[in-house]
């Protein structure tokens, strides 16, 4: 071999990128090739039973062009990962049942969290009960229709153009101005969405899914900013572990300590104090007993101090607290808690 052809082959060998398998083999692709092909080049009954790709860690679906090389685990429904990117889709199954039903609903962000996943719109009225009703059934109409999660990578100028009619999305391509970062959207059926995923191949895996509890949370979490409406829902692989889940948290409703606490006569809430507890003679008694418990269990290892009560800003800013609770920041409605996505 010449010089100049060793030149020219390890030039096209250094434009592949490596991917090296759980069992310590490996795959060279070229930049861009989609995770799916390179799980088939495994084999064609893992892509089938085949969610997602982890490349050095991060989750990308199968539809996903590969840019650089690293680890390469193929994510099954095993995977603990997996549900996320269920749960992520599912985000997008219910925006889409929404849309139909609500074409006016401006969409906000549509993230996977840690028992569900919510997705926030702009809507002139709050959903009712029976909103929520008509969209699980849209939903699982969304999801008879086994539409494709289909990946665009697009410029932010055709970008806005998608999302000429979306306020929220064209916001959020602000911030991607001057920045190298890939701007990525997804669609599936009538509905397409700003969004990096990782999304499940099509809408037909979110078979047991349940839509809970609206809230009312401030857009991006800033109190100054218009309030969304938030709907909260679940979703799993197995029916059982859906109806446990749901189970669970009926049984969680019977023993809220704001339940309890007024039932057992413990404790009273004002609005004066909010977060704040008043404690009745028979709740005082209770704590005072509890709190003696504790001291006496840890008299051999801990020395007690006094502190404030209170503190200036100062002292969460130095713990890091102060920048989460600006940036987290929502107003919470009826009692429920509640930007990941594009």
């Amino acid at each position: 071999m010449t010089a100049g052809s060793q030149t020219a082959a390890d030039a096209a060998a250094h434009a592949h990128i490596v991917l090296t398998l759980p069992d310590g083999s490996t795959r060279e692709v070229p930049p861009g090739t989609l995770a799916r092909d390179v799980v088939l080049s495994i084999g064609a009954r893992l892509l089938q039973a085949s969610l997602a790709v982890a490349v050095d860690g991060e989750v990308l679906d199968l539809m996903t062009p590969l840019r650089s090389s690293g680890s390469f685990v193929v994510i099954t429904e095993k995977d603990p990962r997996a549900l996320q990117v269920l749960r992520h889709s599912g985000a997008h199954v219910l925006a889409t049942a929404v849309r139909r039903l609500r074409p006016d609903a401006k969409i906000g962000f549509g993230p996977a969290i840690d028992d569900g996943f919510y997705y926030d719109f702009e809507v002139d009225k709050p959903f009712t009960p029976d909103d929520l009703a008509a969209f699980e059934a849209e939903m699982k109409k969304v999801v008879g229709e086994k539409y494709p999660f289909l990946r665009e990578e697009v410029s932010l100028s055709e970008a806005r153009v998608r999302f000429v009619d979306d306020p929220l999305k064209l916001e959020r391509l602000d911030d991607f101005e001057g920045s190298d970062e890939v701007i990525s959207t997804y669609t599936d059926g009538p509905f397409i969405d700003l969004c990096r995923g990782p999304h499940v191949p099509d809408t037909s895996y979110l078979k047991h899914f349940k839509l809970l509890t609206t809230a009312g949370a401030y857009w991006r979490g800033d109190v100054k900013r218009q309030m969304l409406q938030r709907i909260y829902a679940t979703a799993f692989f197995k029916k059982d572990e859906l109806e446990q889940h749901l189970h669970n948290l009926e049984e969680a409703k019977k023993r809220d300590h704001r339940v309890l606490g007024k039932a057992l006569d413990l404790f009273q809430l004002f609005p004066v104090a909010p977060g704040g507890v008043f404690w009745t003679p028979k709740g005082t008694t209770l704590y005072n007993t509890l709190e003696a418990f504790v001291r006496e269990r840890q008299q051999e290892a801990f020395k007690e101090i006094k502190t404030p009560l209170l503190y200036n800003k100062t002292l969460w800013e130095q713990s890091g607290h102060w920048g989460k609770y600006k940036e987290n920041m929502f107003l919470v409605l009826d009692n429920e808690s509640g930007e990941h996505d594009m």
